[in-house]
C-alpha cells in the first residue's frame, strides 16, 4: 500500500514565492494602467479647457459693441479689453471683458451687466487693474483661468496687413454700424455724438505659446475676422 506524499517545505516556499511574484507583477500592471488612465483624463481636460477658452475668445469678439467716444476693443500690451453685448438680452446692458496672462496662466475677466456710460468706464479701468493683479476680491472672483500660458501676442489686421495694435493708425471717426448697437446704446444712454475712438480692426490674431509638459505644447495661432467685413464669418 502506497502512502500519500505531501509537499516539502522547500516546494511550499517556492510556490509561495512564485505566487508573490505574480501578484506583484499584476499589481504593477494595474497601477500602470491606472496612472495612464489618470494622465489621459487630465490631458483630455487640458485640451477641452483650451478649446473652450478659444471658443469663448471668438464669441467675445463676435459680440463686440461700439459706442460713441468709447473704445470697443483695446490692447495696451498687457491686457486686451473689449465691450460686448449681453447675449441673454440687449436690454440687460453690456459687459466689459478682459483677457490677460498673469502668473503663467491665460485668464479671462468679465464685469457684471453695465447700464450706464460711467459704469462702462469704471469697469474698463477695473479690468486694467485686474490684469496687474491689483484688483480686489470681487474682481478676482470674476476671473476664469483658461490654460497655462508661456506668452502671447496680439495683432490687428488693418490696411491689408497684420500690424501692431498699439500703432498710431488704430483710431478714426468710427466703425461701420453694428446691428446690435442701437438697443445696447439705449441701455447705456449713449449720446449721438461721434468722436475719435479706437476702430475695430478687420481681424484680430492671437499667437499663444503653451509651456512644455502639457497635453498641447508649442505655438497656436487663432484668427478672428470681423463679421462686418468677413461676410458674417469668423
Amino acid at each position: 500500500m502506497k502512502t500519500a506524499r505531501g509537499f516539502t517545505l522547500v516546494e511550499l516556499l517556492v510556490a509561495i514565492f512564485a505566487l508573490s511574484l505574480m501578484a506583484m507583477l499584476s499589481w504593477r500592471g494595474l497601477d500602470g494602467m491606472s496612472r495612464a488612465q489618470a494622465q489621459t483624463s487630465a490631458r483630455a481636460d487640458e485640451v477641452l479647457a483650451l478649446q473652450t477658452g478659444l471658443a469663448q475668445w471668438s464669441a467675445d469678439l463676435d459680440t463686440l459693441v461700439q459706442f460713441p467716444q468709447l473704445a470697443a476693443l483695446e490692447w495696451n500690451g498687457r491686457v486686451l479689453r473689449l465691450t460686448r453685448r449681453d447675449t441673454t438680452s440687449a436690454t440687460e446692458g453690456v459687459h466689459v471683458v478682459a483677457w490677460a496672462r498673469r502668473e503663467g496662466q491665460w485668464r479671462r475677466w468679465q464685469s457684471p451687466p453695465l447700464l450706464t456710460r460711467g459704469d462702462v468706464t469704471k469697469a474698463w479701468e477695473e479690468a486694467d487693474l485686474w490684469s496687474q493683479n491689483q484688483g480686489g476680491d470681487e474682481q478676482l472672483r470674476r476671473e476664469v483661468v483658461v490654460a497655462p500660458l508661456e506668452e502671447w501676442q496680439v495683432f490687428y489686421y488693418r490696411g491689408d496687413a497684420w500690424t501692431n495694435p498699439m500703432s498710431s493708425d488704430a483710431s478714426g471717426p468710427g466703425m461701420a454700424p453694428n446691428p446690435f448697437a442701437a438697443a445696447a446704446a439705449a441701455a447705456v444712454g449713449a449720446a449721438g455724438r461721434t468722436g475719435r475712438v479706437a476702430l475695430v480692426p478687420d481681424g484680430v490674431r492671437i499667437v499663444i505659446t503653451l509651456p512644455p509638459g502639457q497635453a498641447l505644447t508649442g505655438r497656436i495661432t487663432r484668427d478672428w475676422v470681423n463679421p462686418q467685413v468677413g461676410g458674417g464669418k469668423s
